[in-house]
């Protein structure tokens, strides 16, 4: 347990940034799983709908910190691809 305030501070402050980072982890992991769902159903629209909503939440991702440049591309990468092989 921290003794000096400046510490006690840090530990508050990691708890807020904790739970805030987690609500944005999740934000991205659903629309993903949105993406996700509507290539499994058939339908490219709403799978292209579902990739054009979900790819700025992913960017912003990668600002905040919350995962690599290159986990990002990865994803957009792999679900584009994804989406472009439907008929």
């Amino acid at each position: 347990m921290a003794n000096i305030a400046s510490a006690k501070k840090r530990a508050r402050q990691a708890v807020v940034r904790r739970e805030h980072n987690m609500m944005l982890s999740s934000r991205m992991r659903t629309m993903m799983k949105k993406v996700i769902k509507a290539i499994q159903s058939g339908d490219k629209n709403a799978a292209v709908e579902a990739y054009r909503s979900a790819m700025p939440i992913v960017d912003s991702s990668v600002n905040k910190g919350l995962i690599h440049r290159n986990k990002a591309a990865r994803h957009k990468s792999r679900l584009n691809a994804r989406i472009r092989a439907m008929q």
